[in-house]
C-alpha cells in the first residue's frame, strides 16, 4: 500500500515539472518574439474579453495620420489677462453742464469724433469778452505812440514802444484771449483715437468740474494680454514668436498671436518678468480684463520624426503603434501593423519617434493610428474613416 501511494506520489511531481519545463520554454519564445520588435504571441489578450467582438472578415473603422518630418516646438504655458492696446481716461478740462452726450457704452469711436459738448454760451462770451479788452488795450497803445514816428533815434522810440504796450496792458490781453479761446475748445472733448466708448460717467444735463472723470476710450484690435513667465523659462522667448491663446470666455477656441515685448526686468519678490502678448481681435469680442491662458513658442527643434501624441499606446510596459498596411483593391482598408517603438520629445500634440537598436521605426509618410485603435491586435483588418466613432469603430 505504502509503494503505490509512492508511486502515485512520483507520477504527480513528474507531471509538475514537466508542464512547468513547457511553460518555461514557451515564455521564452514568446520574448525572444517581442525583442525582435513583432506582436505578443497572444495578440487576443491585448483585447478586452480575451477575443475580438467583430468578425476578422470586417474591417474596424479607425482614423489615421501621416508621419511626418517637421520641426518640434516646446511652448511654455502662463497665464494673464487680456488688455486693451491703448486706453486713456478723458477727464473734464473746464466746468460747466454737459448738452450733448451722443455717445454710449460699447459704440465706436473715430478719431477726432465729438464725445461730449459742455454748454458753449459762458465759454464763447469770455472769447468775445477778451476780445474786446485786446481792442481796448491795442487803442490805448496806439494813443501812446502816435506822434513816436517823429523821433529820430530807433532806440528811444523802441523803448518807448515797450513802454507804451506795458501800459496799455495788450500782453495781458493777448494771454487772456488766448485762455478763453482754449477753454472754450476744452468745453468739447474728442475721441483722441480710434477705439471703443467704456465706464461712461456721465448723463447730459450734468454738471461737471474740472478733472472729473467723463468715460474712456480703448482701442480693442489688436488685443494684449499680459503674462508673468519664470526667470528660468524668459531665455527660452523671443519677440515675434508665435502664441496660442484661449479664454475662459470661448472655452472652445483658440487665438493666434504673438509674443510683441518682453519685460528685461524680473520682479524680485516673484521672480517673473512680463511678457506681451497681441491677438488680432476685429470683431472686438475679446474685452480687457478676460482670463487668458497662454503657450508661447519656446525652443524649436528641426527635422524629427513627429507622430500625434493619440498615436502612442503602452502595451506590457513597453511603448508602441500601429502602422497602417495597405492591403487589397481599396487604398483605405488594410492592417493594424504592432511596432514598438522609441519616444524622444513631445509637445501638448506631437511626440518624437527616435531611432533605437531595441524597438522599431517609423518613417515620413507612413499612416500611423490615431483613433479607434486602443483595443485592436496585431494584423487586425481595418479601414481608415474621418471619424471612427461615428463610423461604428471603437474608442
Amino acid at each position: 500500500m505504502e509503494t503505490s501511494l509512492r508511486t502515485i506520489f512520483l507520477m504527480i511531481v513528474g507531471l509538475l515539472t514537466a508542464a512547468l519545463i513547457a511553460v518555461a520554454v514557451m515564455r521564452r519564445q514568446t520574448d525572444a518574439h517581442e525583442s525582435r520588435g513583432g506582436a505578443p504571441a497572444s495578440d487576443s489578450d491585448a483585447v478586452a474579453g480575451n477575443q475580438p467582438t467583430r468578425s476578422p472578415d470586417v474591417a474596424i473603422p479607425v482614423e489615421g495620420t501621416p508621419v511626418a518630418r517637421a520641426t518640434l516646438v516646446i511652448s511654455i504655458s502662463a497665464a494673464g489677462q487680456a488688455a486693451a492696446s491703448r486706453q486713456t481716461t478723458l477727464l473734464a478740462q473746464v466746468a460747466g453742464r454737459v448738452e450733448r452726450l451722443p455717445v454710449r457704452e460699447s459704440d465706436r469711436a473715430s478719431a477726432a469724433q465729438l464725445l461730449v459738448a459742455l454748454e458753449a454760451a459762458e465759454f464763447q462770451l469770455a472769447v468775445r469778452d477778451a476780445q474786446a479788452r485786446l481792442e481796448k488795450a491795442q487803442a490805448s497803445y496806439r494813443v501812446e505812440t502816435l506822434f513816436d514816428d517823429r523821433e529820430a533815434d530807433s532806440t528811444i522810440r523802441n523803448q518807448r514802444a515797450q513802454i507804451a504796450r506795458a501800459r496799455s496792458g495788450i500782453a495781458e490781453a493777448e494771454v487772456a484771449l488766448e485762455k478763453a479761446t482754449l477753454d472754450l475748445r476744452r468745453a468739447t472733448v474728442r475721441a483722441p483715437f480710434e477705439g471703443v466708448v467704456a465706464n461712461l460717467k456721465i448723463v447730459a444735463g450734468q454738471q461737471v468740474r474740472a478733472g472729473d472723470e467723463l468715460l474712456v476710450v480703448q482701442d480693442l484690435d489688436p488685443i494684449k494680454v499680459e503674462l508673468q513667465v519664470l526667470e528660468s523659462e524668459i531665455g527660452f522667448l523671443a519677440p515675434g514668436r508665435s502664441a496660442s491663446v484661449s479664454f475662459a470666455a470661448f472655452p472652445d477656441q483658440r487665438f493666434a498671436g504673438r509674443i510683441e515685448t518682453i519685460n528685461p526686468m524680473v520682479e524680485p519678490n516673484t521672480r517673473t518678468a512680463r511678457v506681451t502678448v497681441v491677438v488680432p481681435n476685429p470683431a472686438r469680442k475679446i474685452l480687457p480684463g478676460m482670463y487668458a491662458r497662454v503657450a508661447l513658442d519656446a525652443r524649436r527643434f528641426t527635422d524629427r520624426v513627429l507622430v500625434p501624441r493619440s498615436a502612442v499606446l503602452e502595451r506590457d510596459r513597453r511603448t508602441m503603434l500601429f502602422v497602417f498596411d495597405a492591403a487589397g483593391s481599396k487604398a483605405s482598408e488594410g492592417l493594424a501593423k504592432w511596432r514598438y517603438v522609441t519616444t524622444g520629445l513631445a509637445n501638448d500634440s506631437l511626440v518624437e519617434i527616435v531611432e533605437s537598436s531595441e524597438t522599431d521605426e517609423v518613417k515620413p509618410g507612413e499612416i500611423v493610428l490615431t483613433g479607434g485603435h486602443q483595443t485592436l491586435i496585431h494584423d487586425a483588418r481595418v479601414k481608415l474613416v474621418d471619424n471612427a466613432l461615428a463610423a461604428g469603430g471603437r474608442p
